[in-house]
């Protein structure tokens, strides 16, 4: 993608600079599937759940790459295509969605408990799996 600079930000604040790169709900969802479900590629966001529109789903993986949350690279299989990945930093997120995942199921009747009572039974495993997986999924790409 070709502007990856950052957008310039209200004000300096750490809370208004989250919210300003993560406080729609369609980034982080992408960041959610990117996590959990392992999704790569714009096809398999467009297939999630939520049904986010192919122009906003776009319009988010470029900002979350400008951010530095994400990063890309072309398809070996396929030139034409991107692979997203998370970046270190996007990595970093996985306590913030996990609190925020069981914050949700203690406040509010939600789906997918089995999620839940895993990252309750263990939270400290449940993010160091998260980003164990990441850290050798980010080294094997490098190695292609």
């Amino acid at each position: 993608m070709a502007n990856k600079r950052q957008p310039k930000r209200r004000s300096g604040c750490p809370l208004n600079a989250s919210v300003e790169m993560l406080g729609d709900r369609w980034s982080l969802l992408i960041i959610r599937d990117m996590m959990l479900l392992g999704s790569h590629t714009f096809k398999e966001f467009l297939a999630s759940y939520e049904g986010i529109a192919s122009n906003i789903l776009a319009d988010r993986l470029r900002r979350l790459e400008a951010y530095g949350i994400i990063r890309t690279e072309q398809d070996p299989a396929d030139g034409r295509k991107l692979i997203y990945e998370l970046a270190p930093k996007g990595i970093d997120l996985a306590p913030v969605l996990t609190e925020m995942v069981l914050w949700a199921g203690r406040h509010e009747k939600t789906e997918n408990q089995a999620l839940i009572r895993i990252m309750q039974k263990d939270k400290q495993k449940f993010i160091a799996e998260i980003r164990r997986r990441w850290a050798y999924e980010t080294a094997s790409s490098k190695s292609k």
